[in-house]
């Protein structure tokens, strides 16, 4: 599923290519995947003619802004793609946006997992508000992430992944950040100390910006913009790599499904 790396990277590519872009044409061929004002696929039309002003991200999605028209804010879930292309319709195009510069952008999804909302200013901004900060930037500060972890009760790796409380971060970089902190991922937040949530701020800091850098993690589905594949894959430390050793001390890393259902990999050795 694309996080935080995948989805900012797609927000860059079409934030770079699409500003001042304007759309001619909206096809609607699977509205299953529609939410809010856009269900039924009717208050699309009202986005034709209209001028995309800005592509940014917010937690998992992606949010192309047509100003007064609102903004659509695609979340991609699993095989969700949003791809900058003259290619044909296929089986898996669920809508297609044609530009008048002659290009296209397609929300291509096999399982139709993801959603497509059109959202009013009002309605955005609930959204938005719902959501925790983002772990990257100027908003939140190393004393307000050890608030946010050291005030629940709840396993840190599902703190992490809690939107509301924290935006972005999924299964694979909550996985990553426990295990370059070195922290086991079911310790309880109130357990987890100061100098702990020191050294999670800093792993979760720095394995979401080394993984923007290289355009986020392709297993299979995830694609950028332009179809191509992220190459974070290959530097990962922990998730996916269950049974082989350690990197840091050669311990082999142990999985399990109990905690949150999805896999957690952790060293039994190192991450305490």
């Amino acid at each position: 599923m694309p996080e935080l790396p995948e989805t900012e990277t797609i927000a860059r590519d079409l934030n770079g290519a699409l500003c001042g872009a304007v759309v001619r044409s909206v096809q609607v061929l699977r509205g299953d995947v529609l939410r809010g004002d856009a269900l039924g696929g009717h208050a699309l039309g009202g986005l034709v003619g209209g001028t995309i002003q800005a592509v940014s991200r917010r937690a998992k999605s992606v949010v192309i802004d047509f100003a007064l028209a609102g903004r659509l804010v695609v979340t991609p879930r699993f095989t969700g793609a949003l791809l900058l292309d003259g290619t044909p319709n296929d089986a898996y195009t669920c809508l297609r946006f044609d530009l008048v510069d002659g290009r296209a952008l397609r929300y291509h999804d096999v399982r139709r997992l993801g959603t497509v909302a059109l959202l009013a200013p009002d309605a955005f901004a609930e959204w938005n508000a719902a959501l925790g900060p983002e772990p990257i930037g100027p908003t939140l500060t190393a004393e307000r992430f050890s608030e946010i972890i050291r005030g629940s009760t709840r396993a840190v790796k599902m703190i992490l992944m809690d939107q509301k409380r924290l935006a972005g971060v999924g299964n694979i970089y909550a996985n990553e950040a426990l295990w370059r902190a070195g922290i086991r991922p079911a310790r309880r937040g109130h357990r987890v100390t100061h100098a702990q949530c020191a050294a999670l701020f800093t792993g979760l800091q720095s394995v979401l910006t080394e993984s923007i850098a290289l355009r986020g993690t392709t297993f299979r589905d995830y694609r950028d913009a332009y179809g191509g594949h992220g190459g974070f894959a290959a530097r990962l430390q922990a998730y996916g790599r269950a049974g082989a050793p350690c990197q840091r001390c050669g311990d082999a890393l142990q999985s399990t499904h109990a905690l949150d259902g999805r896999q957690t990999v952790w060293c039994t050795a190192c991450q305490r």
